[in-house]
């Protein structure tokens, strides 16, 4: 039976508790365990051997499950709408979803680079998988992976269009919702058969945890997951389990700061990027930022379709800058105070990267953001400074 995916907000009571009846030993805090193996119950105190994987009274085995993986998935399973299960890395999630649903073809289209390579491993085990455009026709067999708010530049794609679009020909829409975790987008209410996450991300939260999820509508699904899982051995390490139930307590804090944050610091850079050389914007030189990508400055597209209905929790706090000077890009993540020049997002500390640094395939003048919960007042001083700092250096020269 599918669960009710009719999702609208994100409930600390809910991170709170949703694990409590795995709580087994009435902690306030979860204990670390990291106990591969579990002592065997005598056949006289059992009334039967089999478990329920999703459900387990008892462990076994943690290649199976293990306390702290069950409850972060519990967690995690309520706040999405549906059941998840949680795997190694995001990539690990990934690759599992493409063994689930096995298609003949794939339909992507841009999107975080490590996606596309994990077809190009699935394709050395199936070289008849063909990759296709997301705006292609769609046949029966096919798989529609949506990756949306989009890595690395952070704009929004419409979920229901490319649900109807996938399901009238029979296939499957997976929904890679790394950048808008609960509460800014629900997939499921547009038409998601699958929703991944890289848990490294909002999830983890603090920049210290390796994780991936996904999440289905029903248990018979679930169930399928779980013993491919178990069987290409990429189940999350109990203390990084551990990591991710602790960062889910305060999902709901977290991911709203940064949210609001990042959509003010974005439209503030596009009023840069908007004005001519020579002027100034609020201290900054006009002419230094060519272009800045943020689903808050995307609008109605051309089916009249408006992503702040989707994103109805708050916008992305990832985005991108396009700078107009490849040097000013390689300079400014190393000329900040509070950003972090480093790859990845999601954390607590706002992180800045040349792009290229990470992704061989993007262009040079291309900066990914990614925000955290530092004041919106210090990250603003903090750009406006380095911006005008390159500007200055320039002038030099």
């Amino acid at each position: 039976m599918a669960v009710s995916p009719k999702r609208t907000a994100l409930s600390g009571t809910e991170l709170m508790h949703a694990d409590d009846q795995h709580n087994v030993h009435s902690e306030v805090a979860p204990s670390i365990s990291v106990t591969t193996t579990f002592r065997a119950p005598h056949p006289d105190s059992v009334k039967t051997h089999e478990i329920d994987w999703q459900n387990p009274e008892r462990h076994l085995y943690s290649r199976y499950t293990q306390s702290n993986s069950t409850r972060a998935e519990k967690v995690l399973s309520k706040i999405n709408g549906g059941h998840a299960i949680t795997y190694a890395s995001g990539l690990a999630a990934a690759y599992a979803a493409l063994v689930f649903y096995n298609p003949k073809r794939v339909a992507i289209t841009n999107g975080y680079h490590g996606c596309h390579m994990t077809i190009e491993v699935i394709k050395q085990l199936r070289p008849d998988l063909k990759v296709i455009d997301l705006d292609q026709p769609y046949q029966e067999g096919d798989l529609c992976w949506l990756e949306t708010p989009l890595n690395p530049t952070g704009e929004v794609r419409d979920i229901k269009y490319y649900a109807d679009k996938i399901h009238s020909v029979g296939g499957n829409l997976v929904i890679d919702a790394t950048f808008a975790p609960p509460p800014l987008q629900y997939p499921f209410k547009w038409g998601a058969d699958c929703v991944m996450h890289s848990g490294t991300k909002y999830f983890g939260g603090h920049s210290d945890l390796l994780a991936g999820v996904l999440v289905v509508q029903t248990q018979e699904e679930w169930n399928k997951l779980w013993s491919n899982r178990t069987y290409m051995g990429n189940m999350i390490g109990s203390f990084e389990a551990w990591l991710l139930l602790r960062s889910l307590r305060t999902l709901h804090l977290r991911v709203p700061r940064q949210s609001e944050t990042a959509t003010a610091l974005a439209q503030w850079l596009a009023k840069i990027a908007a004005a001519k050389p020579g002027t100034l914007v609020d201290g900054v030189p006009g002419g230094i930022i060519e272009t800045v990508w943020h689903s808050s400055l995307q609008g109605k597209n051309e089916r009249g379709w408006d992503p702040k209905d989707q994103m109805e929790g708050g916008w992305n706090a990832t985005f991108s800058i396009f700078m107009k000077d490849t040097r000013h890009a390689e300079l400014l993540p190393h000329a900040l105070k509070y950003f972090v020049p480093a790859t990845s997002l999601g954390g607590v500390e706002s992180l800045i990267e040349q792009r290229r640094q990470s992704d061989p395939g993007a262009d040079p003048r291309l900066i990914r953001i990614s925000v955290g919960i530092e004041d919106l007042s210090d990250l603003k001083d903090d750009m406006r400074r380095a911006l005008q700092g390159l500007v200055n250096e320039k002038a030099k020269l």
